[in-house]
């Protein structure tokens, strides 16, 4: 990946918007989220011991929220940190915000993030109690579960066949500044109770389960990079996940490409773009070559985007750098006329001036 600066001077909208997020990032306390990808795999442990370790580093650590089954290793941190006592609501426990508020330590451990407020409480969700204390200040550390995740609860139900009702938005997730997958291997994942493995997953299931959750931690770091880079006043030019255009042109091949740009992008688990540009001009022969290859893209899975331009290389790199293009793939035939010879044709362009992008070149007859 890479990433640099341009020399333009930023104009007075991009400065009020870098100023304005860096003045948001100040106030708001600091989000830190360990994903489980199934129970039993430690991320209550994680997140405890991260608390403690940082009590140890000097830091004002208390606990907000902890589940009712724990397992006995964590007993001996939790003694080492002071609990701000739950809150009592209908019988059920829930986060004392107001107290919380009132001792406004620097950092608060949440444990369970996904459970439900029981009616009468301030938010009905806990996840909307983290929120209030991270707008007023407070950094937040705490624990979720894949199948907790709204937007995956569906996918991972149907590996695990086993319904949940409460669940987290993952645009909440999304605000977090850092998110770490609790990786430990199927082989040693754990019941919440201690016991052994959970009886109704394989190793395949829980390594499906992880895989979808390290997918998922990774498409969150690239939205964090982006803001981040947001704030800096950075032009990010390419992601931290494979972005690949296809450039379709009427003598292209372009079923090879889009081919091979589907292994990668299901090998990187990236994105697949097919472009090309619009021009009226064009023959009937050549138009119904460029609908056939649109065609194709389509059933590939590759979004598919008609470009305005004159000049073919200004247009594709315009293109791939608001975009984050990574890997260009184009056809081109031999060196045929006598001023391509000389002065180099649109392909010697294209890779000279796509700096930092991988230029695939696919010859065609």
């Amino acid at each position: 990946m890479a990433i640099t600066t341009t020399g333009r001077k930023p104009t007075p909208e991009q400065i009020l918007e870098q100023v304005q997020a860096e003045q948001e990032t100040t106030r708001r306390g600091r989000l830190k989220v360990f994903l489980g990808y199934a129970s039993g795999v430690g991320k209550s442990y994680r997140m405890l011991d991260e608390g403690r370790r940082r009590r140890e580093r000097g830091q004002d650590v208390v606990i907000g929220a902890l589940q009712p089954k724990l397992p006995p290793e964590v007993l001996p941190i939790i003694a080492s940190l002071e609990v701000i006592p739950p809150k009592y609501i209908n019988g059920v426990p829930t986060i004392d915000v107001e107290a919380v508020l009132k001792r406004n330590p620097k950092i608060c451990l949440v444990d369970g993030l996904a459970y439900d407020n029981p009616p009468g409480s301030r938010h009905e969700k806990r996840w909307q109690d983290v929120q209030e204390l991270l707008e007023a200040g407070i950094s937040v550390i705490t624990s979720v579960n894949l199948q907790r995740i709204e937007e995956k609860r569906e996918q991972v139900e149907a590996i695990t066949g086993k319904p949940v009702q409460e669940t987290v938005p993952l645009d909440f997730l999304r605000t977090a500044d850092e998110i770490e997958v609790v990786d430990a291997p199927p082989v040693s994942v754990v019941a919440e109770d201690g016991a052994t493995a959970p009886s109704h997953l394989s190793q395949t299931q829980l390594s499906e389960l992880r895989e979808i959750a390290l997918l998922l931690t990774a498409e969150i770091v690239d939205q964090q990079l982006e803001r981040y880079l947001a704030r800096h006043g950075i032009e990010q030019l390419w992601g931290t996940q494979e972005r690949i255009m296809v450039w379709l042109s009427p003598r292209a091949d372009a079923r090879r490409m889009l081919e091979s740009g589907v292994r990668n992008r299901d090998r990187f688990h990236g994105e697949l773009i097919a472009a090309y540009i619009n021009r009226p001009d064009r023959s009937p022969e050549k138009r119904q070559k460029i609908e056939a290859a649109v065609q194709l893209a389509r059933e590939k899975g590759a979004e598919v985007v008609a470009l305005d331009g004159d000049d073919p290389v200004d247009t594709i790199l315009r293109f791939a750098r608001q975009r984050g293009i990574t890997q260009i793939y184009v056809g081109h035939r031999g060196r045929e006329r006598w001023w391509e010879r000389l002065f180099g044709s649109d392909l010697d362009r294209l890779i000279r001036q796509a700096e930092g992008i991988d230029v695939r070149v696919f010859p065609h007859s």
